[in-house]
């Protein structure tokens, strides 16, 4: 009978294999949350939470709140308001920012 009873080895390496399941398991968990998280922020407004709409002024593309009316810029997007024509930069401005005239 004694020929039945795990060894100390087999013990060790089935518990050596669930930590290693455990492990495995908990990663590929914390990448679906993390994924699910960043899913739920896609297109939010920073400030209330609200859904963003894209809006293109002068042949950029910003963000706008439906919400609050806040306006929200992408990477690079700062850096266009550069090439705006200085004529029009007071116009582009007060329509961004639904200012009126």
């Amino acid at each position: 009978m004694d020929d039945l009873k795990p060894s100390k080895s087999e013990d060790e390496y089935f518990v050596k294999l669930d930590a290693e399941l455990i492990k495995a398991q908990r990663a590929r968990l914390d990448a679906e949350r993390a994924k699910a998280e960043r899913a739920s922020h896609f297109m939010r407004c920073p400030k209330c939470g609200g859904h963003l709409t894209e809006v293109e002024f002068h042949h950029i593309k910003i963000d706008r709140c439906d919400d609050c009316g806040g306006v929200w810029l992408d990477k690079g997007e700062m850096e266009m308001l550069e090439h705006v024509d200085q004529s029009n930069i007071r116009s582009f401005v007060r329509t961004m920012f639904g200012l009126k005239k």
